[in-house]
């Protein structure tokens, strides 16, 4: 690294020093893998020792410096009485700052670099690090800020000598050390953030070099090294998979068992019965008998995941009604658009079907119980699907209204779920969707989908799923068929099959359903006989106009749930919408329009525009209920 890059990182940094120690180890004495918890200075003033920073081995004498990042290893091995000073500190880019600077701090970054070298003019530096730690102890108030001070000087100090002697940094081996730290720290909560943060490096920078060199992502490593732990436990100890499971870094033994057979190909109890017995075939994945080994059930009165610290509680939910004004024709659409999470058109088809709950239990020769495990088969146009009865990390590219009405709070869904203006108006606590994990558009981003860990995926677009089912099981429910959409109520019970809250959800209905009629009755009179309605929707410059029958986003509220008459045209839509210019847009009006858009540039350059103006409508209702952005 050129010394004007290093001089330019150390002027754009906010430096805090961590702590300042001075020791002695005596001969003999070793001090074993020390993990830097920041970067650090090594500063020797008595004796020598063997010193190893990371897969590198320094022999360091009196007034050497070694300097090491946050994360590397440091072992010391005295070879006599060996004295030395370690200084901790962090540096943080301080914000804003230029786009350069960061990137430079990424590519070079000289608080990560490891070196050793024996400075010429070692007493210069020996002042400064004695008087530093001297201030260190007693340091309060301006004592604070003098530390500061005698640590820039020794760094420019150091610095000086450092290029002068024409000493190269090494840069960090980033990757050997997140494999460590990987491999250090398997049983415990972890992300990609916090592997990144661990190694002060950005996600991003850490995920291309991880995947160029090792071929797979950081967290899908992770994965692998915690299957291999757990097929050791297996086959070398009676524990529970409950207890491996928590030790390997798994909540519970059915998390273990769906990460395990992703990684190993078949379940954990099948793959110690096939290691045991190689010669036995096995037809199904749960045995007909087992030994001191179990899936047992465990009561956890809240789920904690592994890699999002997110909890969430169940007192105080409840299903989304709307509050109904007497005055309005509008609320009732809120209540449609509340129940169907509404999305982009999207081509597909199928459908779904849920057979009943069923338990796989089978007991020892004692007749001890030793697994007792409910899962749900859902049947799809992919097939039939084994899912967990009670999944606790759902994640779903649609239909997030009707998850929550079920009271499920997805960990994770698509980024246009998240932005649509239904979420404000509901009156749906925001503190219970903080934690909702944003995973993109359409297909949802895969990497930050696995670091989610899902209990249970539902994909909506058919060419997705192949790639969801390897991160986890995936149920897939299409949201359109063909160019229309089953109504929000039918998808309502599609999605309470999956979960089995097929009562909770007509609970809802029924409700739902006594609103509609109420509304009926207090809107008779506006819209007289042989007068018709229609529903339009405005975004990003385009225009579509919902069919009578197959539309979305209040279409089956207004058409059948409301009974207000639809136009010819509405009537006659082979699809559930037409897209057509402004130009046309007359001849697809009726006497009442509902507007449903976007609160965004396109959707105003429409309904400010001259013909949108010149319009003759009795009653114009604006719901301006869709995407934020």
């Amino acid at each position: 690294m050129k010394l004007n890059d290093h001089i330019l990182l150390w002027n754009h940094v906010f430096i805090q020093v961590m702590d300042v120690r001075h020791r002695k180890i005596e001969k003999g004495e070793e001090l074993r893998a020390y993990r830097l918890p920041a970067s650090a200075f090594l500063y020797a003033v008595r004796g020598s020792a063997r010193v190893r920073l990371d897969n590198s081995i320094h022999r360091i004498e009196r007034f050497h410096v070694l300097h090491g990042g946050k994360g590397m290893c440091l072992s010391i091995l005295a070879e006599d009485v060996f004295e030395y000073y370690i200084i901790l500190y962090r540096a943080t880019l301080a914000l804003p700052d230029r786009k350069e600077i960061a990137q430079l701090l990424e590519k070079e970054n000289p608080f990560q670099n490891q070196y050793a070298f024996a400075p010429h003019y070692p007493l210069s530096l020996y002042e400064k690090v004695k008087l530093l730690e001297q201030e260190w102890r007693g340091a309060s108030g301006l004592g604070k800020l003098h530390v500061k001070a005698l640590f820039h000087q020794f760094v420019y100090e150091l610095l000086q000598q450092l290029y002068w002697q024409g000493i190269e940094p090494l840069k960090p081996d980033l990757i050997a050390q997140a494999v460590t730290y990987i491999r250090d720290h398997f049983s415990q909560s972890m992300t990609l953030e916090s592997i990144a943060k661990e190694l002060e490096c950005s996600t991003g920078h850490l995920s291309r070099l991880f995947k160029s060199k090792m071929h797979t992502s950081p967290i899908h490593y992770l994965g692998q090294v915690r299957a291999e732990r757990a097929a050791k436990l297996l086959m070398q100890t009676y524990a529970t998979l409950q207890e491996i499971a928590e030790r390997v870094g798994y909540p519970d033994a059915h998390s273990l068992s769906r990460s395990f057979k992703k990684y190993k190909g078949l379940s954990p109890v099948r793959f110690k019965k096939e290691r045991e017995h190689p010669a036995q075939k096995q037809d199904q994945d749960m045995p007909q008998t087992m030994l001191k080994y179990a899936l047992q059930r465990t009561s956890f009165t809240r789920y904690t995941d592994i890699d999002y610290q997110y909890r969430y509680h169940a007192e105080g939910d409840s299903f989304m009604h709307g509050r109904v004004k007497i005055t309005t024709m509008m609320i009732m659409l809120c209540l449609s658009l509340m129940l169907g999470a509404c999305s982009a058109p999207t081509n597909t088809n199928g459908s779904s079907q849920t057979k009943a709950n069923h338990t796989a239990t089978t007991s020892n020769s004692d007749g001890q119980a030793a697994v007792q495990a409910q899962i749900r088969t859902v049947k799809t146009l992919k097939g039939d699907v084994e899912v967990p009865a009670n999944p606790k990390r759902v994640a779903s590219d649609q239909y997030m209204g009707h998850l929550l009405k079920l009271g499920i709070i997805p960990v994770g869904v698509r980024s246009y779920m998240l932005n649509e203006a239904w979420i404000d108006r509901s009156g749906y606590p925001k503190e219970k969707l903080a934690g909702i994990k944003d995973l993109g558009d359409f297909p949802m981003d895969l990497e930050e989908l696995t670091v989610l860990q899902p209990d249970l995926i539902i994909g909506s677009i058919e060419k997705n799923i192949d790639s969801y089912q390897k991160v986890g099981t995936t149920v897939f429910l299409p949201y359109w068929e063909g160019e229309s959409t089953a109504g929000p109520l039918d998808k309502f019970r599609r999605i309470s099959e999956i979960f089995g809250k097929q009562k909770e959800a007509e609970q809802w209905i029924t409700e739902y359903e006594k609103k509609a009629a109420e509304a009926r009755m207090k809107i008779q009179g506006i819209v007289k006989d042989g007068e018709t309605v229609s529903i339009v929707q405005v975004a990003n410059k385009s225009i579509y106009v919902l069919a009578a029958k197959g539309g979305n986003y209040g279409s089956p509220t207004i058409y059948q749930m409301l009974k207000l008459p639809p136009t010819k045209k509405a009537l006659n839509m082979k699809e559930g919408f037409e897209n057509i210019s402004l130009e046309v847009l007359p001849e697809y009006m009726g006497d009442h329009i509902f507007v449903y858009g976007s609160e965004d540039e396109g959707a105003n350059q429409i309904l400010h525009s001259e013909l949108w103006k010149g319009l003759q409508l009795d009653t114009i209702v604006n719901l301006l209920l869709a995407h934020k952005k």
